[in-house]
């Protein structure tokens, strides 16, 4: 049976219009799908457009996301941007009573979403199952790939209470084929049963010291990948050719409320310092440059002498890239200006056991770096400071890349873009820009994109009376 009408107010490309059909036929059948589509394919408008069909069929009413803490907020701008349809959503945020609260207080007649973050869904599993969702969507499903962690077995007691299960991942989650068992699991027990020791003993030789380390057997992938994509629509960025050849993603982020706190506090004092200096270029981005750097999680004393992090929400949304992107085999470029994020990104990178290249104004052996990058399979990820990495270099062997914070420069942020996106590359290019909501992150993320000149449109806001460096709302 198609389904060619997808209640979304966008147009589909080719390859979503596929993935819709072919989740809808899998729930006229059964209960599970999993759409393994690589970042920047637009899973999250096939993921809408299924739910507001079964919304219209009357098959479902109450909807439950269950994602990583930094993109709750993500699923409430996709829904906003394309549902066609009736829709109430909430974000559970906040104490456990606040969320229960939050849980029981929807309702109507329109379909009601409530959007969970894994780390908190264990805890309100006896509410959330008392709410009775219909549909539960598992997005960047990996976080349940430990079959004994409190959020998976919560995910799997809901699961067999709902009637419609999907999962949400990269492309070629076979690269670490022990971690599927867990996501099928919730998604379908049927395809590779209940017991983790009998799908482990089955697929995988246990090697290494003391014969922990489990290595597929060479005799069973072909049977692992057939079971994995019998309920699976796989799309890869180099497949979908109707794609446009760039991607732009803004992910927002919301500071911890008190780095936000500092933050308006910074703002004001830049504001009260700017009108007893001379207004000049100089003046104007000094104070910001302090603004960008507490956005991405770092704050100098008053001498300058010591950076104190006082956030890590950037960080925590880049975590979550990090395990999206190569968890598929899949290589990421992170762009930073600051050499405090850098730090940090290095040691969430060796906390996390994934090697890396990098290239700062410090190093010396560029050319080392690159080559090991573009050459190394086992290298997934490239560091680079947008003024020093931005020029001569080709890192082609990425088609993601995310910036971590931005630099004022246009030519800066145009050279650094172009590293993934020129002659080498093989696939559609998607980049991702991490803006903390509310600060000026979103001044100079929007000056960027209209080309505007920073400095200039700051002094005219200035010289308007407003503060330039406060959110349109102000604080």
């Amino acid at each position: 049976m198609k389904y060619l009408e997808m209640p979304i107010k966008a147009r589909p490309f080719e390859h979503q219009k596929r993935a819709f059909e072919f989740v809808m036929h899998r729930f006229e059948n059964d209960s599970g799908a999993a759409l393994l589509v690589e970042m920047g394919c637009g899973k999250s408008l096939i993921s809408v457009a299924v739910a507001g069909a079964l919304f219209n069929e009357r098959r479902i009413r109450n909807l439950l996301i269950v994602c990583p803490l930094s993109i709750c907020g993500v699923w409430e701008e996709e829904f906003s941007k394309f549902a066609d349809f009736d829709y109430n959503l909430k974000i559970l945020k906040g104490s456990l009573e606040k969320k229960i609260e939050t849980l029981y207080s929807l309702e109507g007649r329109a379909l009601q979403i409530v959007v969970v973050n894994y780390e908190s869904v264990w805890r309100i599993e006896r509410q959330i199952k008392n709410w009775h969702p219909d549909m539960i969507i598992c997005d960047e499903s990996h976080k349940i790939k430990s079959h004994n962690i409190a959020a998976s077995k919560s995910i799997h007691k809901l699961g067999e209470k709902t009637m419609y299960r999907l999962i949400l991942a990269g492309t070629a989650i076979t690269n670490k084929a022990i971690d599927i068992f867990s996501q099928y699991k919730f998604l379908e027990p049927r395809i590779f049963g209940k017991s983790f020791y009998t799908f482990r003993n089955h697929y995988f030789n246990l090697v290494g010291y003391g014969n922990h380390t489990p290595v597929l057997k060479e005799s069973m992938k072909d049977e692992l990948k057939n079971k994995i994509h019998s309920i699976a629509f796989v799309a890869k960025k180099s497949e979908c050719l109707d794609l446009p050849e760039t991607t732009e993603i803004i992910r927002k982020v919301e500071l911890e409320p008190y780095a936000m706190n500092t933050y308006k506090h910074l703002v004001r004092d830049s504001f009260a310092e700017l009108k007893n200096s001379e207004i000049t270029v100089t003046n104007v981005l000094t104070k910001i440059l302090r603004l960008s750097q507490l956005t991405g999680g770092f704050l100098g004393d008053d001498e300058g002498k010591k950076v104190h992090q006082i956030s890590k929400a950037k960080l925590n949304a880049l975590d979550d890239i990090i395990d999206d992107v190569t968890s598929s085999g899949k290589k990421l470029v992170i762009m930073a200006r600051f050499i405090p994020e850098i730090a940090a990104i290095k040691k969430l990178l060796i906390d996390k056991g994934l090697r890396f290249s990098i290239i700062t104004g410090e190093i010396k052996n560029r050319a080392d770096e690159i080559a090991k990058f573009q050459n190394d399979t086992d290298v997934l990820v490239f560091i680079g400071q947008i003024a020093t990495a931005g020029l001569g270099i080709t890192l082609t062997a990425a088609s993601t890349m995310v910036f971590y914070s931005l630099d004022y420069s246009m030519s800066n942020f145009e050279q650094a873009k172009a590293r993934i996106h020129r002659t080498g590359q093989k696939e559609n290019c998607t980049y991702i820009y991490l803006i903390a909501s509310n600060t000026v992150d979103e001044k100079i993320m929007k000056a960027l994109k209209n080309k505007v000149n920073l400095a200039k449109s700051l002094i005219d806001d200035y010289r308007s009376g407003l503060n330039p460096y406060a959110n349109e709302g102000g604080f």
